[in-house]
């Protein structure tokens, strides 16, 4: 039996590709191994949202090639995609793959180890490509399943690769989901986490939206929770947010990409609403579920950002009030508009931004926290910390820690209702209503 060892970089997207080729590995009689020096072929699905993530994925696969070098290692994902001929040229990889034609890649690695002919297999996106056949049915968590429904994106934002590495917008079709779903929570997942490149882009070509992919999760026996991943706010409807309030299982968590408060740099980095439409939007979403929380991605040190459209974005955040932030600095990207832009920002003056708006984001995450003490919420717990703690979150993504008081005893993947008492930098502590655990 051959055994496989997979490396990922990136989004939850990338996380759940892994998940699905580790099913054919699995399907086709290989062992999937954590350490990688017990492996027969390595697999690294990469990320190249920056810079960075492809220096990261490059390292990888150098580092893989100098332990292993008897093993058949397999470039794939976003990086190979949107850097064809410099992939192509990667002496360290046996194979190259993109983000298509997945659902081949244990038969190219088998080939790869009978006969050790190099491969690569890259091909452009086109404007009638499908969903890639790709599911999963077993995860590493039984708590938590990510399923990607939605593919690629038709945004073209002045600083992006994603359009090049994943194509234009197609979705799962219905009846997959539903199989797929069907067959998560007969392996007692409790909860699913819708996610795609453009999510809320779902189901268009066939006249469907998000609503009608987290309808199908409610109807499945044995989910008890429906999140959504990141969302473009400009395509929240009114309807599809009075379906989504529809459903008791739906976690009113909602991560709207931000990438600036600034109307100015929304406009350079062509975003598609505006400051002042995402903030009514955040108003009304607040309006329908009193108790949601609202996280998302900002970016500093875009071209041509002046210190006061930085500022404007750093006030933005503290108006949002979001629970949770994730701030990056600009990364520039062959290929794309923003890397043409003049007024390129330093790296030193991205840094000091990128401080300015990472203590704007903790604030504003304290401020939330605190808003929580005294309230009681439901826990789908995850796992224990050691001996000390029960793990788990809230509906609103916030981490929920309750005292461990007998060691012998698993919450795990049980919804509890906790009081919530005090919080810390990054979670809530609380006791269970009942107070037996």
């Amino acid at each position: 039996m051959y055994k496989v060892y997979f490396i990922t970089f990136g989004c939850k997207v990338n996380h759940y590709e892994t998940e699905c080729m580790k099913s054919l590995f699995r399907g086709s009689g290989y062992e999937i191994v954590e350490e990688m020096t017990e492996a027969d072929a390595i697999v690294i699905n990469s990320c190249t949202v920056t810079s960075s993530g492809d220096s990261r994925a490059l390292a990888a696969l150098r580092k893989a090639r100098s332990a292993m070098p008897q093993a058949v290692i397999a470039l794939t994902g976003c990086y190979p995609q949107a850097n064809r001929e410099e992939a192509a040229d990667l002496p360290e990889a046996d194979i190259i793959a993109g983000t298509k034609n997945r659902a081949h890649i244990a038969e190219l690695v088998g080939g790869c180890l009978e006969n050790r002919s190099r491969v690569v297999e890259l091909s452009d996106y086109s404007s009638d490509d499908v969903f890639e056949p790709l599911k999963c049915t077993r995860f590493d968590s039984n708590t938590r399943a990510f399923v990607k429904i939605q593919d690629g994106c038709n945004q073209f934002c002045s600083y992006c690769m994603i359009p090049f590495a994943r194509g234009r917008c197609r979705s799962k079709p219905v009846e997959v989901l539903r199989e797929e779903v069907q067959a998560i929570a007969a392996g007692g997942v409790k909860e699913i986490v819708l996610s795609g490149i453009n999510l809320a882009f779902y189901g268009r070509e066939w006249g469907l939206d998000l609503a009608d992919a987290a309808e199908i999760c409610a109807e499945t026996a044995g989910i008890e929770r429906i999140r959504l991943g990141s969302l473009e706010s400009e395509m929240m409807s009114e309807e599809l947010l009075m379906r989504l309030k529809a459903m008791p299982q739906f976690c009113p968590q909602f991560h709207l990409s931000l990438q600036s408060g600034c109307e100015r740099t929304l406009k350079a980095m062509n975003r598609k609403y505006t400051a002042a439409e995402y903030l009514a939007l955040t108003e009304r979403i607040r309006s329908i579920f009193p108790d949601c929380s609202f996280t998302t991605d900002v970016m500093v040190g875009f071209p041509q950002e002046t210190d006061e459209d930085h500022a404007e974005s750093v006030r933005f955040i503290e108006k949002v009030g979001f629970s949770k932030v994730h701030v990056f600095r600009y990364s520039r990207r062959k290929g794309t508009r923003a890397d043409k832009m003049d007024g390129q920002i330093p790296e030193s003056v991205k840094t000091v931004r990128w401080q300015e708006m990472t203590a704007a984001a903790d604030e504003t995450r304290e401020k939330y926290l605190s808003s929580l003490v005294g309230k009681t919420v439901s826990v789908l717990f995850e796992r224990e910390n050691s001996t000390e703690f029960h793990r788990g979150y809230a509906p609103d993504y916030t981490q929920i820690k309750i005292s461990r008081k007998n060691p012998e005893k698993s919450l795990r993947n049980q919804i509890i209702s906790v009081i919530i008492e005090e919080y810390g930098h990054d979670f809530c502590l609380g006791r269970a209503v009942d107070d037996i655990y």
